[in-house]
């Protein structure tokens, strides 16, 4: 499989950068300077990094430049002046709630297609993943991390709350009570405790993160898409469903994929 950093770009704009490699496309960070932090700008780039995917990709790989995955959300945003050429949150937060719910509908955009039943979605962490960098990472279907990470949720700190679709994910991996404790004190999460807890799927050396990226890339596309993506589909619908409810998927599910393989499919 191609370096991470060797191909030629098909986007490259407000510190985002998407690469295609046949069925594994790359979604990097490039704003190391700032940790990575991250902007509604930032946030338009990764929607349309995944809204240009090709129909070839597979699997995404979500990773960023630098020591850091993502130090979270530039407090730059919480100046009066903003942004240039954006609203500050603090004139967001004067608008209707009916226009402040948009605009936030809007950034979580950005946070919900890895979770794709036709993608897998793994995310290189390493170093600091803190409020919406901790958030993206959530977004992922897995995380393989390095020995260095430090996963954080801070907004409440700030007298905010966790509004880029993490809580979910957070509550699915790792219960209710410790996701509660984990938001509401802001404490760092390191590797150890992420791997033991679900939080990270595999723990690495920092410098052999890429490396472990591009052999689970490898193992998943191993597989057959068709069937990854009806599996897929089965394990995110499990916990709405009842257990009878679930044997029933399991059961249309297998149908339709012993259709497929006989050439029979609908």
């Amino acid at each position: 499989m191609t370096s991470f950093d060797s191909l030629d770009s098909v986007l490259d704009k407000d510190g985002v950068r998407l690469t295609v490699d046949d069925a594994v496309a790359t979604v990097t960070l490039t704003n190391p300077a700032k940790r990575n932090a991250q902007s509604p700008a930032l946030w338009r780039a990764l929607t349309e990094a995944g809204r240009m995917l090709p129909g070839s990709v597979r699997v995404v790989v979500l990773r960023g430049e630098g020591k850091s995955f993502s130090a979270g959300l530039d407090r730059q945003a919480f100046t009066p002046e903003g942004f240039d050429g954006e609203p500050s949150f603090l004139d967001l937060a004067r608008g209707s709630a009916e226009e402040l719910d948009a605009v936030i509908a809007e950034y979580q955009e950005a946070f919900t297609w890895w979770r794709r039943n036709d993608l897998v979605s793994i995310a290189a962490v390493q170093g600091h993943a803190i409020g919406a960098g901790f958030q993206l990472a959530l977004g992922c279907d897995l995380r393989i991390v390095a020995q260095d990470v430090q996963f954080a949720m801070r907004e409440t700190s700030l007298g905010l709350v966790p509004d880029l679709t993490g809580t979910h994910p957070l509550v699915s991996l790792v219960g209710y009570a410790r996701a509660l404790e984990i938001c509401a004190t802001g404490r760092f999460v390191q590797a150890e405790e992420a791997e033991r807890i679900g939080l990270a799927n595999l723990v690495v050396p920092a410098e052999e993160l890429d490396g472990s990226v591009r052999d689970l890339a490898a193992a998943l596309l191993a597989a057959p898409r068709d069937a990854v993506i009806e599996t897929k589909a089965l394990l995110r619908g499990a916990q709405d469903r009842t257990y009878e409810e679930q044997r029933k998927a399991e059961r249309a599910a297998q149908a339709r994929r012993l259709r497929d393989l006989a050439g029979l499919a609908d």
